[in-house]
């Protein structure tokens, strides 16, 4: 990493590290930041060269994130490399990348748990275990009903809400203190 710059390098070494905990390998991660903060679309090997990892390692880790929707994939006049590039709206990147988590954890947990909760149970110590998994359901039901309203938000709208943070919670208690009672007066 020798040609990359100390704030580059600092970045694409941090994202490796992350990737690991967020449960993708570290050489996706890297590749990943090196694509995000890149002025121009790379081909593989001159991913390679900058990262040094061989161009196997590279190809592979390309794969991986074609598959999560986070690159893109381009031609340039006159070269028969593919080259890579990442979106440029960190806010798609986000949305893409909460799909994806979805998809992919989410989406089967919830398969799993609705198959379960409508099993017949024989015993009490299968019926507690089931009502556990009918309260992990709706939860996780609950939570995904959010994302996918959430996600349905233009970008300005999504930007206040998360700004709004904790406020929101006041809003919903002055809700609750400003009950309309019938004829429209308020208590």
């Amino acid at each position: 990493m020798q040609n990359l710059s100390p704030l580059v390098q600092n970045f694409v070494l941090h994202f490796g590290e992350m990737g690991s905990r967020w449960g993708i390998n570290r050489t996706v991660g890297q590749i990943y930041a090196l694509l995000y903060v890149s002025d121009r679309p790379l081909n593989a090997d001159e991913i390679a060269e900058a990262l040094e990892f061989s161009r196997s390692n590279v190809s592979m880790g390309l794969k991986e994130l074609e598959s999560w929707r986070l690159t893109r994939l381009q031609h340039l006049p006159g070269d028969r490399r593919e080259y890579f590039s990442a979106p440029e709206d960190v806010w798609a990147i986000f949305k893409t990348l909460a799909e994806e988590r979805k998809k992919r954890e989410v989406d089967p947990t919830l398969t799993m748990l609705r198959g379960a909760v409508i099993e017949n149970t024989s015993t009490a110590s299968d019926r507690y275990a089931q009502e556990r998994m009918k309260a992990m359901h709706d939860l996780i039901e609950l939570v995904s009903g959010w994302f996918t309203d959430v996600h349905k938000l233009d970008q300005e709208t999504l930007v206040q809400l998360m700004k709004m943070g904790s406020k929101v919670q006041k809003l919903l208690e002055l809700k609750g203190k400003l009950k309309v009672v019938t004829g429209g007066k308020r208590t």
